[in-house]
């Protein structure tokens, strides 16, 4: 499967962070080659420097590593809209019910899905579309090994889902959000090529472990002192949707509380595409 073409970019801004991680290879290799016995102190702070680059990827939220959007610009703040998100579709059996409840609600979402699931669903992602919202990239396959691909591997794996959902939809995705959020340095380059913006999350409900809808929805709408608010993204799932205890998806006990939730809070949704810029490349 090709990858899409790569446009002409800018080179990539390096985001403060690495250039720091930079310099201090730098100055650890120099101290290790000019001063007597300064090799395990070298060695060491970029060993730490490694460690805290690690943790800034299982971190899904952090902005250490490049550009992270985590919340919808000012201008749909002022709108009081918010968007919610759908990960790890489309799912034949819960994807359908999930677009039913939104139609019913009057509401928008934004579906990141995996492509090799959407090929074998393809009269489903088009329906998606066909109602009103977009479609992103969640990754060719979802692999749980993404964080620790290299650059290639990493270009093969979003250009191939890139391409794929293209065709599928006729859009081509602006967003893309790593599998389980987790990432590595490398992976900004990629998407800045791709011009597209990773997407995380503002609040996420938890709805792949937890089969309790109660929790999961006091997950996303918060006490009052830290209630939804305009601005917000939030993360459910209708790919590997956990079950209630009567056998029936979380996310469809959540959905419909949720929307009505915001409906009384003044807020509405919208989707990533009618609420965020492209990236430029």
């Amino acid at each position: 499967m090709p990858a899409p073409a790569e446009r002409p970019t800018r080179p990539w801004p390096w985001p403060p962070a690495l250039q720091a991680s930079l310099g201090l290879h730098a100055a650890a290799g120099m101290a290790a080659l000019s001063v007597p016995g300064a090799w395990p102190w070298a060695l060491g702070s970029v060993v730490l420097n490694h460690l805290g680059l690690a943790a800034a990827g299982l971190w899904p939220r952090s902005t250490l590593l490049g550009p992270n959007v985590r919340a919808l610009p000012p201008a749909a703040v002022e709108r009081r809209e918010f968007t919610l998100t759908l990960d790890d579709g489309p799912d034949p059996q819960v994807t359908p019910e999930v677009l039913d409840v939104l139609d019913e609600a009057g509401a928008k979402a934004s579906f990141f899905v995996i492509a090799q699931r959407a090929a074998q669903h393809a009269g489903l992602v088009r329906e998606i579309v066909r109602r009103g919202h977009d479609v992103q990239n969640h990754s060719l396959r979802h692999r749980h090994d993404f964080s620790m691909r290299g650059p290639r591997a990493l270009a093969q794996e979003i250009g191939g889902a890139q391409a794929l959902l293209a065709d599928l939809t006729g859009q081509a995705p602006h967003c893309f959000r790593a599998p389980a959020g987790l990432r590595n340095p490398l992976l900004d380059p990629v998407l800045h090529r791709l011009g597209l913006h990773l997407v995380s999350w503002t609040r996420r409900g938890f709805d792949t472990r937890d089969g309790d809808p109660d929790r999961v929805l006091d997950r996303l709408i918060g006490p009052q002192a830290l209630a939804l608010a305009a601005g917000d993204i939030l993360l459910l799932h209708d790919g590997h949707a956990r079950r209630t205890a009567s056998g029936r998806p979380v996310l469809l006990e959540v959905l419909p509380a949720l929307l009505s939730a915001a409906r009384d809070a003044g807020l509405r949704t919208t989707t990533l595409r009618a609420a965020l810029p492209p990236r430029t490349p």
